[in-house]
């Protein structure tokens, strides 16, 4: 790859984003393994080659969808380039007079409480509300998941309501918190 072309669909100070790859299979599901106490009870991602494989392809070839993963950018000794920190996938996008798509996400636990979700998430808004021309992202969070909401706080989504047992997560209908936040939230006047 030439010097001055990045990997990354956009890169921050410290993580780049880019799309899935079936190839990221091992290193994915390994952290997955790595981090099954840190995502218990909130959120399941594949831990088996095969289970990788089909989430990716959703995620992959599913117009409706679009996966992110979250990647370190190395050191100055390029220690940790491109290691996975984890993900951010954008569902049920629907076009048209809607424009809008519903955020999901998870760190590993090797990546967690050192702010590049944070960085991940701001870059992944940004090309939401860029490139891919979206207008509304939305993220549904159970209300118990602390870390989760901080994020989407500390990212700018504004609360905007609750849904009573609104998806099925670990054997039951879970209550969630309903999180937004619009284009002009991110790029109007005066705006990060």
């Amino acid at each position: 790859m030439p010097h001055n072309v990045s990997r990354y669909l956009a890169e921050g100070p410290r993580v780049g984003i880019r799309h899935f790859t079936y190839g990221d299979g091992a290193e994915f599901t390994a952290r997955a393994r790595e981090s099954k106490d840190l995502h218990h009870p909130w959120l399941f991602p594949p831990e088996s080659a095969q289970a990788y494989t089909a989430y990716a392809g959703r995620l992959i070839e599913d117009p409706s969808k679009a996966g992110f993963l979250v990647c370190e950018k190395g050191d100055v000794r390029g220690q940790g380039d491109g290691a996975i920190a984890g993900f951010i996938n954008i569902n049920n996008i629907v076009e048209g007079g809607f424009q809008c798509g519903a955020l999901g996400y998870g760190a590993f636990a090797h990546a967690a409480g050192r702010g590049l979700m944070r960085e991940g998430l701001d870059l992944v808004v940004r090309y939401a509300f860029g490139p891919m021309r979206l207008h509304r992202l939305e993220i549904n969070v159970q209300p118990g998941n602390a870390a989760s909401i901080a994020l989407a706080r500390g990212c700018g989504f504004r609360l905007e309501g609750f849904s009573p047992k609104m998806l099925f997560v670990d054997g039951a209908w879970r209550d969630h918190e309903r999180w937004a936040i619009t284009a002009e939230t991110v790029t109007g006047p005066g705006r990060r």
